[in-house]
Formats: C-alpha cells, structure tokens, sequence
C-alpha cells in the first residue's frame, strides 16, 4: 500500500537517526528521536533542531501587496517594516479564526505569510479568493521551501559558527537574507518554544546540508534534533495558542483573549470587521470565558475536551494538557467562566474520566526565560 503522507525533504535523514515517525496534518514528520522528556530539557537548556517544512508558505507580491493583506488578515500589516514580522491571524466574515500566522514583508511590496499545515491550502484559498481587485499575486510556495529551527540559550552561537550574518543587530520577529554553511536562506528570529531562537528558510535541496552542518556545528554545545511532541510541550509551557485546540472557527480573537491583533485603527475595511467589533463590545461588556493555565496538585494527566469544574458545576473545557518537563507536574491550557479564571481561584478541578482531580489556576504562560 502507498504511504499517501507528504514528505520533506529531511525525511530520509530522520529515520536514519531512528526518529519515531507519525503523520501530521497529512505529513509523515519526527514525533521523537529518543526521549520527548529530554528533547524537551535540552531546548530549555541548551538546543535543539526541529524540522518544520510542513508549515505552509503563500508569497504575495505587487504593488497592493500590503492593501491586499491588510483587507485579507486582522493585522495592520503595511505598517510592517522591510524586514520585520508580525502575528497576525486571517478571519472568516463572522470573525471566526481560520489561521493564526506569522506575515514577514521581505520587501517592499513582497511579503511571506506562513501559515499552519493544517490550514495551508485554507488561507492560500482565502487570500486568493480576497486578492479580487487587487493589484497583487498570490503565490503557493509550499513546495519552494524547507524549514529548519534551532531554538534554545545555546542556538545564537551554534549558529554564528556557520554564519556571517548580524545575528546580534537581528531582533525578535525579524528576518534577513544570509548565508548558512554556505546555503542562502531567509534567518529569522522566531519560534514557537518559548526560547530565543532561529527559523530558516531554504530550498528543499539544501536542507540535509544545512541540518548536517547545525548538527555538527551544535555538537560541543549539546545540540539534539527535537519532534513534534517536545515542541507541543515547549509551546504549552510557553503559553502560546496551538490552532485547533486554544485557536477554532467558533472562536473570535477576543474570545481567545488575542483581541490586541485585530487593528480596527487601519484605513479602510478588512474582512470580519464588522463582527470583530460586536465580538470586541460583548467582550467589553460581558467577559467571555478566559485562557488560564492549570497546574496539578496529583498526577493524572488532563487532555484536550476534559470538562473544568467548580461546585459541581462545569466552569470551562481543557483545550491542551500534557505533563510539563520544566515544572515536574501536569500542566492545562483552559477556558474558563470569568468568574474562575483569577489566578488562585477555589476549588477549580478537572473532570477526569469521572474523578474531579484538584488544579491551581494560574496566569499564562507557565514559563519565560529570563531576558
């Protein structure tokens, strides 16, 4: 039988290093190489590599690049400077969130949104659908790029081993064209761990050279590849919403408690709009329930759905929870009634299979490093 499962261009040098593989939103893609526990640790401490190649790519180019986007997504995205990013998100009309996304303008009029794999064919549709009357083209570049990460305290300096670039003058959400171990690529600072950290983009015929020469650059300073399942972990600690649990259609930015996205002060009409701001006075008015954190007082493990309770009564739903590696305890992501969503608030528990085990509620995230 045929695997029908995408595969990146790393596939072959995974199972080589005996990575546990599984499919990812129609990707066959690392879910660990050994001990999700300790890939975990070593990102928080030292570095780790992630192939992300499955993440969704969509140039947009010409001279109504930014308007185009500005009408398309939540943000205000011409304000964006050359060479910067931003997160954003990408609406339906009644101001539910089809993606969240990370927008670099790569120039001035050519931007690169990234989308989620999951969604990546979803907001390619939508923008190009939105493109109507606009001087703009939209272009599917899923198949133009490999993405590699290196996340961690250790990772600016494996990577300033194996490149001239100004790694140093590059901020936080930033990008800039350079040079890695002899391979271009687009270097950006970002991440999805909660760790200082690096994403590059190259062509699909570079990446085994580039993870090569990271893996050996990183060796002295302990550098591990990482799956999919640490990077869950890192990004639950982190705080940080994950598309399909603490992110949905039925869901508004201000419900999500992401409203600070949405850009109603840019020129002109952006699609939701209208909604957004009804969604933006309902939650002025009458709070929706609220992201926390949870933390465990026992040991069982609380999953996406498992109903939160108070008093006997449900108060909210679990949208992610894992046993967290940095704190030795399970930790929630949850929406919870306004009325339990203070830190510190009583006799909030989690239904577990029938057991209400006992959580502190916490604000978000769970862990930051220090700057």
């Amino acid at each position: 039988m045929s695997n029908a499962h995408r595969q990146t261009a790393l596939d072959a040098l995974h199972r080589s290093l005996g990575a546990t593989m599984t499919d990812f939103a129609g990707w066959d893609m690392p879910l660990r190489y050994g001990s999700e526990r300790d890939e975990h640790h070593a990102v928080r401490t030292r570095a780790g590599l992630f192939d992300l190649s499955h993440m969704g790519e969509i140039t947009v180019t010409g001279p109504a690049a930014a308007a185009l986007l500005d009408y398309a997504l939540v943000g205000n995205i011409g304000s964006v400077g050359v060479g910067r990013a931003r997160y954003t998100m990408i609406c339906r009309e009644d101001g539910g969130i089809l993606d969240d996304l990370i927008v670099y303008r790569l120039g001035e009029t050519e931007y690169m949104v990234v989308a989620n794999a999951g969604n990546a064919q979803t907001v390619l549709d939508a923008i190009t659908e939105r493109a109507a009357g606009f001087d703009a083209e939209v272009r599917d570049d899923r198949d133009a790029y490999a993405l590699i990460a290196i996340q961690g305290p250790e990772s600016p300096g494996i990577l300033k081993a194996v490149t001239d670039a100004d790694l140093d003058g590059l901020k936080y959400y930033a990008g800039l064209p350079g040079t890695v171990a002899g391979v271009p690529a687009l270097i950006a600072r970002t991440g999805y761990t909660g760790e200082d950290g690096f994403e590059l983009f190259v062509e699909p015929r570079h990446a085994e050279e580039l993870w090569r020469a990271l893996t050996e650059a990183g060796a002295a300073a302990g550098l591990v590849p990482c799956g999919l399942s640490c990077r869950d972990t890192l990004r639950l600690e982190a705080g940080m919403p994950l598309y399909g649990h603490e992110l949905t259609t039925g869901l508004t930015p201000f419900d999500a408690g992401l409203g600070r996205v949405v850009k109603f002060e840019k020129a002109g009409d952006f699609v939701g709009r209208a909604a957004l701001a009804a969604a933006a006075e309902r939650a002025e008015s009458a709070p929706p329930r609220k992201l926390v954190g949870l933390i465990a007082e026992g040991r069982r493990v609380p999953r996406a759905g498992y109903p939160v309770v108070a008093g006997g009564a449900v108060i909210g739903e679990v949208t992610s929870g894992a046993p967290s590696p940095t704190l030795g305890k399970p930790i929630a992501i949850a929406y919870v009634d306004a009325a339990h969503a203070a830190p510190g608030a009583e006799g909030v528990g989690v239904d577990i299979r029938g057991a209400h085990e006992p959580y502190e509620v916490v604000a978000l995230p769970f862990y930051q490093r220090a700057k």
